[in-house]
């Protein structure tokens, strides 16, 4: 598998470094502080990871398509909950992904952690997914075809676990495999708004907060295979 050449990574015109920047000038002015995810986020080719018509719009604060019903969040959204992910556990451990989607929030955390375990429903989605994160060399990415709901109990417990997909409740198999001092960072909620919320498990007690309001596709069950 060829590897992104660093041109392609680096980008040109509505993919150039200085677009990104003004990307990363619009997260700071909507609150995100963390110096590590900013630079992150301006690092990472988001426009590899969206399908090419659609590259000029990789750096403006929207989410978009990527097949199958699915979406690539906004950056905002990926900025603050890896935000919250990295406040409650400091970086670096094991977390997992819920919901691969096009593998950008992925290499976002593979920047960021020294293990992320990803799961996703669609294999399509997954399998391109996997081709984009090897040809940027994220080769400590696991990723799994599987029902994320479930999470992934053979690697638990977890430092943090991320879920790119919003459940009507929060998921008990997700909260029972957080390590001791693991987060858990999801959209909770059945509407088109759903609130982001950051779970902690402190030994043997559960603390919620929330973070505000997202806009999330649904969670689902089961597995689709085209």
């Amino acid at each position: 598998m060829t590897p992104y050449t660093p041109q392609e990574i680096m980008g040109s015109g509505m993919t150039s470094p200085r677009t990104r920047d003004r990307m990363v000038e619009r997260l700071q002015e909507q609150g995100i502080n963390n110096l590590h995810v900013l630079d992150v986020m301006r690092r990472v080719p988001r426009h590899l990871f969206i399908e090419e018509a659609l590259a000029h719009r990789a750096y403006e604060d929207s989410s978009l398509p990527i097949g199958h019903g699915q979406t690539i969040s906004q950056p905002w959204v990926v900025a603050k909950m890896t935000e919250a992910l990295l406040e409650a556990g400091g970086g670096h451990g094991h977390v997992l992904e819920v919901g691969t989607g096009c593998g950008y929030q992925t290499a976002v955390l593979a920047e960021l952690f020294d293990q992320v375990v990803s799961l996703e429903r669609v294999k399509p989605l997954q399998d391109k997914a996997r081709e984009k994160l090897q040809r940027l060399n994220y080769l400590h990415c696991e990723l799994h075809y599987a029902d994320g709901m479930q999470g992934w109990p053979e690697h638990a417990p977890f430092d943090g676990i991320l879920a790119a997909a919003a459940p009507w409740g929060v998921p008990q198999a997700l909260v029972d495999q957080l390590g001791p001092q693991g987060c858990l960072v999801l959209p909770v909620g059945r509407g088109e708004v759903q609130e982001l919320l950051r779970i902690q498990r402190c030994g043997e007690e559960i603390q919620q907060q929330t973070l505000g309001q997202v806009r999330f596709v649904p969670m689902l069950g089961g597995l689709r295979g085209f």
